[in-house]
């Protein structure tokens, strides 16, 4: 019986870990799955928008564009919030380049490609609930970008004097971020846009 109790209770921890991994690769394959459903919705159905929302993406899928290549310049929408995404490539931003409106709240992105600059009709980027400590600069090169949200960042300090001289920007989102004081005084100055502040 000893002996038995042994077995049992060696086997137990590789038993657990086997029902882990079967787990874990099921909810892996659902994962994988719900994409391809909805990036052949968007390709089928001739969408001009992509949601790749909650897929436990940690980056943008290499394959993703070479199913969209030959709709790529209908895409408008694309939104990659509630993934683990670190990063996102300059690729995306050359790939999709008829984009109006980014969602990639809910990530841990740090900062963006340069090309972000390069977008000439995207209007609103929502970066909320990310890990972006500086002022994702670019941003104020794109003429046409009327809404940035980056609500619940560490950001200390914004480049108030690009800001001010983006011509199409009408709101901006920095609650919950660690604005230094100056910048803090500066933002209760009027400025042509609409400032989302957390106030004390």
């Amino acid at each position: 019986m000893i002996i038995v109790g042994v077995k049992l209770g060696a086997s137990w921890p590789g038993t657990r870990a086997l029902l882990f991994r079967r787990s874990y690769s099921r909810k892996m394959a659902e994962a994988v799955a719900n994409v391809a459903r909805r990036i052949n919705a968007t390709v089928e159905e001739g969408k001009d928008s992509l949601d790749l929302s909650s897929c436990q993406l940690i980056s943008f899928p290499e394959g993703v564009f070479k199913v969209l290549r030959t709709v790529s310049e209908n895409i408008r929408i694309i939104t990659l919030a509630g993934n683990q995404m670190k990063a996102i490539s300059s690729k995306f931003f050359s790939t999709f380049t008829q984009l109006r409106e980014l969602d990639l709240q809910g990530n841990i992105l740090t900062k963006l490609p340069d090309q972000v600059g390069e977008m000439e009709h995207m209007t609103s980027i929502n970066l909320a609930n990310n890990s972006f400590s500086i002022f994702p600069e670019k941003l104020t090169e794109i003429a046409t970008l009327e809404r940035i949200d980056l609500e619940g960042n560490n950001i200390t300090e914004l480049p108030l004097e690009k800001l001010s001289t983006m011509p199409a920007l009408k709101w901006l989102n920095v609650k919950s971020n660690p604005l230094n004081s100056s910048n803090h005084s500066a933002l209760h100055s009027p400025y042509k846009f609409d400032i989302l502040l957390t106030t004390d």
